[in-house]
C-alpha cells in the first residue's frame, strides 16, 4: 500500500512566530541600512565640495564675484584667479564686498580687507582664507573641501589662467 502524505500546514501560532522573525530581519536590514547611508559621505557638490563657478570668460580683470552656493568669492587679476571665503577670520561673520569702496567690509566688527583678501584695518587676525580653484575645458571650479589659511597675500597663491 502506498501512503500519501498530508500536505504540511502550518498551525496559527507557527505562522506568528515566522512571520515575527521575518519583521524582524526586515526591521534590522532596513536600520542596517540607514545607518550605512548615515556614514556615507556627502556627495562631492555643494559646500563642503566641489562648486562650479562659471566659465573663464565670465570674470572680468580685476573683477570680484560673488559666488553663492560656495559662500565665496573669485577674485580675478591680471595673473589669475583666487577663490576666498567670504567668512572674517576674526569671529566667523559673513564678509561682503562692497564695491564703492573697493574693499571687503565686515558689518560684525568692522575688518577691512583688500580685493585680494589682505587685512586692510580691524581685528582680523589675518587675510579671508582660500579655496583651491580648478580649471577644467573652461570651467572654474572651487573646492571648498578644503579652506586654506593663510598669513598673507601672495601671488603665488592664483591660479593661472
Amino acid at each position: 500500500m502506498e501512503q500519501t502524505q498530508k500536505p504540511s500546514s502550518i498551525n496559527r501560532r507557527q505562522f506568528m512566530v515566522v512571520g515575527f522573525f521575518g519583521l524582524l530581519v526586515l526591521l534590522v536590514g532596513e536600520s542596517f541600512v540607514a545607518v550605512m547611508r548615515f556614514l556615507k559621505p556627502l556627495k562631492k557638490s555643494g559646500f563642503g565640495g566641489l562648486v562650479y563657478a562659471g566659465k573663464v570668460d565670465e570674470f572680468l580683470v580685476d573683477s570680484v564675484t560673488r559666488i553663492e552656493p560656495a559662500r565665496a568669492y573669485i577674485v580675478r587679476t591680471d595673473q589669475g584667479l583666487l577663490a576666498m571665503w567670504q567668512r572674517c577670520t576674526h569671529l566667523g561673520c559673513a564678509v561682503p564686498w562692497e564695491q564703492a569702496r573697493d574693499e571687503f567690509h565686515c558689518p560684525c566688527h568692522g575688518s577691512l580687507f583688500s580685493p585680494v583678501g589682505e587685512v586692510i584695518d580691524g581685528p582680523a587676525p589675518r587675510p579671508l582664507d582660500t579655496f583651491p580653484v580648478l580649471i577644467e575645458k573652461d570651467e572654474v571650479w572651487i573646492d571648498t573641501g578644503k579652506p586654506q589659511e593663510r598669513s598673507s597675500y601672495d601671488p603665488s597663491q592664483l591660479t593661472a589662467v
